[in-house]
């Protein structure tokens, strides 16, 4: 399928599927959808979260972070940033079946418009074996794996999931309960799923496997987005 790099309206750069007239960020943008819906409403909530209760963040007990949708990597770049100003240390698994080539993340443009000091991370972010856990910073390792969601087999392994895969409309079955019992099954108890999407089936698909669903104000472009909350075992 062909892809082309287009411009969004915060003037962040994406990737199109032509044939499915999709992006991999929003439109109305990437960047401003990226920091709205995982920063703020999945990092930030959860360490936020394990803060007031008490609990030290540390290498021993890092923020463990499983991304639907490796992609451009933008989630992964601020999620690095994140950690280093906040003083997180994260454990960050991007999941992708195809992978996004070199040369297309060669014209994309985020490492200009967030921070030109993280140009290194940005790069080992990308040219990072798949299937190898590696530090990309002191604050941030990463695993890259190539593989279908379908086929997620971890279990009570993850703090945070963002749930970033290509929309119901091209790809419904990343959408429905089956899909949404591997990611409950991945979470711990009170992790946390963010996502774009806010679609009444959904949401419904999320509550029927067990997930608490919140609906939250969405980044420019979307009324809302959705929050799942893994309460219980």
């Amino acid at each position: 399928m062909k892809r082309n790099i287009i411009t969004t309206s915060d003037g962040s750069k994406t990737i199109q599927i032509e044939e499915w007239n999709e992006q991999y960020h929003s439109i109305h943008g990437a960047l401003q959808e990226a920091n709205h819906v995982f920063l703020k409403h999945g990092l930030s909530y959860f360490s936020d979260f394990v803060i007031a209760s008490g609990e030290t963040i540390s290498e021993s007990r890092p923020i463990s972070i499983l991304e639907i949708g490796f992609g451009t990597g933008l989630n992964a770049f601020l999620t690095l940033i994140a950690a280093e100003k906040l003083k997180l240390i994260i454990a960050y698994t991007g999941v992708e079946a195809y992978p996004v080539k070199l040369k297309e993340i060669d014209q994309l443009n985020y490492v200009e418009l967030i921070s030109t000091n993280h140009k290194t991370s940005f790069e080992k972010l990308h040219e990072s074996p798949w299937e190898e856990g590696i530090d990309i910073t002191s604050n941030f390792k990463l695993e890259k794996q190539q593989n279908f969601f379908k086929d997620i087999t971890a279990q009570n392994k993850f703090d945070i999931i963002y749930f970033d895969a290509f929309g119901a409309r091209v790809q419904p079955d990343l959408w429905d309960e089956n899909m949404f019992l591997i990611m409950f099954n991945a979470l711990k108890v009170n992790g946390v799923l963010v996502t774009y999407s806010a679609k009444g089936s959904v949401r419904r698909a999320m509550q029927a496997v067990g997930f608490t669903v919140e609906r939250l104000p969405g980044p420019p472009g979307k009324r809302e987005m959705l929050r799942a909350l893994k309460l219980r075992a």
